[in-house]
C-alpha cells in the first residue's frame, strides 16, 4: 500500500506540475499578445477599449504599420517619413541598420523603422512614451522629434536609444523623453515603462543629458517631488537660496519657513519652494520652473494678500534658462537638436488656500512677463488685476 500511495504521489506531482507549465505558457503567451498588440487607445497596457469603433481604427493602423516589410513600404502604409532625422546605428545581430523615424499621416503617431542597406525593415515599433500623451484617443500631440542619442545606457556594450520628441504647441508644448534599450541578442529594442514614467512625471525630460543623468548615472529628481522633510531634501543635494528664505505667518497654514532652493543635475538647476513646519515637515511644495530646464536666477518671493481674502498667497519672479529645439546638428553622429540658450523672465502665483495652495491660471494670460520686471510692480499688477486700488 505504502509504494502504490507513493506511485499515486508522483503521479500527481508531475500531472500537477506539466499543469502549472501549460498555465504559464498560456500566461506568457497572453502578456506577450498584449505586449505586441497595445489596446486601440494606445496606453500600451492591454486595456479593453470601451468604444468598439476606435478598436477598430487601431486594428487598421496596426495593420498599416504590420505591413511595412521594406523602406518602400512605409510611406505606402501611411507614414510620413522624417528625413533629416535618418540615423544608423548598429546591432548585434545585423550589424549597421538605418533607423527612420515616421509620423502616421493620420492620427500623427511615431513609429521607428530600422532597415538595411537592400531595403528590408528587420524591426520597428511604435511603443513609444510620446504615443501615450493623449490617453485612450488614436490621435496624439507629438509635434516633432526634438533630438536623438545614441548611446550605451545600460553598461552592455550594445548602442542604445535615447529619444526626446516635442508635444503640443505654444504655452502648452512639453519635451517628452525615452530610452530604448537594445536587447541582449541584438535584434531589436525595448522600453521599460518605469523607467519613461519617471523620466516624465518628475521633469527629467528636458534634455538628452538629463535623461541619460537618470538612465545612466542614476541621478534623479524624485526626492524633490516625494521627500517629506527639509533634512530629507538636504540629504540628497538640495542647496538653499539663503537670501529669500525667511518664516512667514500664514493665516489656514500656521507659522512657516519659505524654503527656495535648487537641485543640480546634468548642468541644470531645477527650481523648487517649499513651505516647511516648526518641525521640519513639508507642508507645500511649488514649482514655479514650470517647462523651464533650469533656473537662471531668482529675482525676488513676495508674500501677501493678492486676491483679497485676507490671506497671504506667495509670488514668485525669477529668470529661467532653455535649450532652443532645432533640428539635427548635422553631424550624422545620431545627436539632433538646437543648443540655443535662452534667458526668459516669469512670474508665478499662488493662492493660500484652506488645504494648501493653488497655482494662478488666469493672471498669466492677462499680463505677460517683461525682461525688466520688478517684484514691485508685479505685486502692484497682480493686486490690480483682482480689483486692488494702486498704491503707487
Amino acid at each position: 500500500m505504502r509504494k502504490l500511495h507513493g506511485k499515486k504521489f508522483i503521479v500527481r506531482t508531475l500531472f500537477s506540475a506539466v499543469l502549472l507549465c501549460a498555465l504559464w505558457d498560456l500566461q506568457a503567451a497572453g502578456a506577450a499578445d498584449i505586449q505586441a498588440r497595445p489596446d486601440a487607445a494606445g496606453t500600451g497596457q492591454g486595456r479593453e477599449p470601451e468604444d468598439d469603433g476606435v478598436r477598430q481604427l487601431y486594428d487598421d493602423y496596426y495593420r498599416n504599420f504590420e505591413s511595412v516589410e521594406y523602406r518602400a513600404d512605409i510611406e505606402a502604409c501611411g507614414f510620413r517619413i522624417i528625413e533629416e532625422q535618418i540615423f544608423p546605428v548598429r546591432m548585434r545581430q545585423y550589424g549597421d541598420v538605418s533607423v527612420i523615424p515616421a509620423f502616421d499621416r493620420e492620427y500623427n503617431r511615431l513609429a521607428l523603422f530600422f532597415s538595411l542597406q537592400d531595403g528590408t525593415v528587420v524591426y520597428k515599433t511604435e511603443q513609444l512614451e510620446t504615443n501615450n500623451r493623449s490617453r485612450g484617443e488614436m490621435r496624439q500631440s507629438t509635434r516633432e522629434i526634438s533630438a536623438i542619442s545614441l548611446q550605451d545606457v545600460d553598461g552592455d556594450a550594445r548602442m542604445d536609444i535615447v529619444l526626446l520628441t516635442v508635444c503640443g504647441d505654444g504655452e502648452e508644448a512639453c519635451r517628452v523623453g525615452d530610452v530604448l534599450f537594445q536587447n541582449v541578442w541584438g535584434t531589436g529594442f525595448y522600453r521599460d515603462y518605469r523607467i519613461s514614467d519617471k523620466i516624465n512625471r518628475f521633469g527629467m525630460n528636458k534634455s538628452i543629458d538629463l535623461i541619460t543623468a537618470f538612465a545612466r548615472d542614476g541621478e534623479s529628481t524624485e526626492f524633490l517631488y516625494t521627500a517629506a522633510t527639509l533634512d530629507e531634501l538636504l540629504e540628497n543635494g538640495f542647496q538653499i537660496i539663503e537670501e529669500q528664505h525667511y518664516p512667514r505667518n500664514f493665516e489656514k497654514l500656521g507659522r512657516l519657513q519659505v524654503v527656495p532652493g535648487t537641485y543640480h543635475i546634468a548642468n541644470n538647476d531645477v527650481f523648487m519652494v517649499y513651505l516647511v513646519n516648526e518641525d521640519g515637515y513639508i507642508a507645500a511644495g511649488l514649482q514655479p520652473m514650470g517647462n523651464y530646464d533650469s533656473l537662471y536666477a531668482l529675482k525676488g518671493i513676495s508674500c501677501r494678500d493678492i486676491d483679497g481674502d485676507g490671506l497671504k498667497d506667495i509670488v514668485v519672479l525669477a529668470r529661467y534658462s532653455y535649450e532652443g529645439i532645432g533640428a539635427s546638428d548635422g553631424s550624422g553622429n545620431g545627436q539632433s537638436g538646437g543648443h540655443q540658450l535662452i534667458v526668459r523672465s516669469d512670474y508665478s502665483v499662488y493662492y493660500q488656500r484652506t488645504g494648501g495652495f493653488s497655482e494662478d491660471e488666469q493672471m498669466r494670460d492677462w499680463y505677460p512677463c517683461s525682461a525688466e520686471e520688478t517684484m514691485e510692480g508685479l505685486v502692484e499688477k497682480a493686486r490690480e488685476f483682482w480689483g486692488w486700488k494702486s498704491e503707487q
